[in-house]
């Protein structure tokens, strides 16, 4: 299973000093975080694209562009880029580049965006919202495949025999669908043969099952070899030398975040019950020290059989030198330990597997 980080850039208040952390400290802090994800040895790290105040990232590519160049061997990856307001000529040509500079090391993850700022931002119709993501996922697969592309749709100007530089160095670059619980978006991955990822940031694991059998189901009725598939799951996650420091940091900023974006959804405010909760055995939350991530990464496993697992562990904007140290005990205590339990077990992919289905 490949482990790694995704991160939103959060420019919330400090929690523990009542200070702002705005966009250049955080953008920042996010290079040095991923620099030390490379070298602890977590495969990947992932960016999510937001265009709103409380999130430093607008420009993924820039910022994985900016990683690329302090790090070595982690894969970097958009967490997610919202293609229903974005042109796919450019994103292919953004992360082409970025493949070029990491020496082949981007991924693409698209979806269809928790928020919809981006919509009108760039002109587009929300009531488009759907039909804009199927359309512009179509062409972007096909800039993939074809170096000089024909092609027309309802809502971009047509391309006619133009030809797409540059080209990545990965033949193909890779490209994720995520989604966050939406049965069509599943089948939509399934029957294209895309790696799904999956987010779970509430409730228990356990319900997203039949999701995942819905896309195994889907991709094999469309021909696809399920187990050639790659899985994600993507979940906040927060570590600490025990169980109780990591509930106590990381909760104040959690509760922040979710509370804020309650208000905005019509939820009530997060409670600490509710955090206890998630933390428990079969709850979303994998929050606690490295034996507890563990237990927990593994009992996911044994629900999905994912072969990526990233965790989210700045929410709220958790202080930058706790997430530091929530990394450095995610790629040195708790990486090696799922790796090893699972090589035990017979689970895990060799590395001649893990490459012959990179560019799914």
């Amino acid at each position: 299973m490949e482990l790694g980080v995704y991160s939103f850039g959060d420019t919330h208040r400090d929690p523990a000093t009542g200070l702002m952390v705005g966009a250049h400290q955080r953008l920042r802090e996010l290079i040095d975080e991923i620099e030390l994800a490379d070298q602890v040895g977590l495969d990947v790290f992932g960016v999510g694209e937001h265009h709103r105040a409380d999130f430093s990232v607008s420009a993924p590519a820039m910022v994985l562009a900016a990683a690329a160049e302090r790090t070595n061997r982690i894969r970097l990856t958009s967490a997610v880029t919202v293609l229903g307001s974005e042109d796919p000529v450019r994103v292919f040509e953004h992360y082409a580049t970025l493949d070029l500079l990491s020496d082949g090391r981007a991924e693409i993850m698209v979806g269809r965006g928790s928020f919809t700022e981006s919509f009108p931002l760039f002109g587009y119709d929300l009531r488009d919202y759907e039909p804009l993501f199927a359309e512009k996922l179509d062409l972007l697969l096909a800039l993939r495949e074809q170096e000089t592309i024909t092609w027309s749709g309802r809502f971009r100007a047509p391309l006619d025999n133009q030809t797409i530089y540059p080209r990545p160095l990965q033949s193909p670059l890779p490209i994720w669908i995520a989604v966050g619980g939406t049965p069509a978006s599943v089948v939509r991955a399934g029957t294209l043969g895309i790696p799904l990822a999956v987010a779970i940031i509430g409730g228990a694991p356990a319900r997203f099952r039949p999701l995942v059998e819905l896309y195994r189901d889907a991709a094999r009725d469309a021909g696809h070899d399920p187990a050639s598939l790659r899985l994600g799951i993507n979940s906040f996650c927060y570590i600490a030398d025990t169980s109780q420091r990591a509930a106590e940091e990381f909760y104040p900023g959690y509760a922040q975040a979710m509370t804020q974006l309650g208000r905005e959804r019509g939820w009530g405010p997060t409670t600490r019950g509710q955090f206890d909760q998630l933390r428990g055995p079969h709850g979303s939350l994998l929050v606690g020290s490295p034996e507890e991530i563990v237990e927990k990464v593994l009992y996911e496993h044994e629900l999905f059989g994912h072969t990526r697992f990233l965790a989210q562990m700045d929410v709220g904007c958790q202080p930058h030198a706790r997430v530091m140290h929530a990394i450095e005990l995610f790629g040195t205590r708790v990486a090696p330990a799922v790796r090893a339990a699972l090589r035990d077990a017979g689970t895990a992919p060799s590395a001649a597997a893990g490459e012959s289905v990179r560019g799914i």
